[in-house]
């Protein structure tokens, strides 16, 4: 870069493609579980990651930078999965838009918990999920890692679909106050 160049970035500030791309790598992580979180196909979330950052980046100009990015990235992406509800059914889990209002309001919660980065964040729930006794840990992996519904575990694992529940259930229970400072 001449030095020309290299002052008028010093004086005016990063330029909008590098404010996007800081922007889109530091939420790049939450988006994907953002994305996981409501879709049942892997390809899918992949697309859909794709499609909510070309959207962003056409849209960057609309973004208000005095505001978070990660519910304006979040808001592109609900809105995406939406449509792609509407196309293939199928492939999507919980998209009504109640579900997705309530998801945005946990992420928010989950933004604000003090941690250095989203990734450690996870990190943290992870350490937390290993704690678990191993059959509360195979209920989080079966349903949340591999996708499978309460009733294809409880197949999976020769349990009643209410046994099923109770183990999930038990295990976010766990998970949480994990997180939040107590112990699995």
């Amino acid at each position: 870069m001449n030095m020309g160049k290299e002052r008028a970035v010093k004086q005016h500030g990063p330029s909008g493609s590098e404010v996007f791309e800081i922007l889109a790598r530091e939420h790049a992580d939450m988006l994907v579980s953002y994305l996981r979180s409501l879709m049942v196909r892997q390809d899918a979330v992949e697309d859909l990651f794709q499609e909510t950052m070309l959207v962003a980046w056409r849209r960057l100009k609309e973004y208000d930078r005095s505001l978070p990015f990660g519910p304006w990235l979040r808001g592109i992406a609900g809105n995406l999965v939406m449509a792609h509800r509407r196309k293939a059914a199928r492939g999507a889990l919980n998209c009504e838009p109640e579900v997705l209002a309530a998801m945005e309001v946990e992420f928010r919660k989950f933004e604000h918990e003090p941690a250095d980065s989203f990734v450690q964040r996870i990190e943290r729930v992870a350490g937390c999920i290993e704690k678990l006794p191993p059959l509360l840990r195979e209920a989080v992996d079966l349903v949340y890692g591999r996708g499978l519904s309460v009733q294809a575990m409880g197949t999976v694992v020769q349990a009643t679909e209410e046994a099923v529940k109770k183990r999930v259930q038990r295990a976010r229970q766990l998970v949480a106050r994990c997180v939040q400072g107590g112990t699995a």
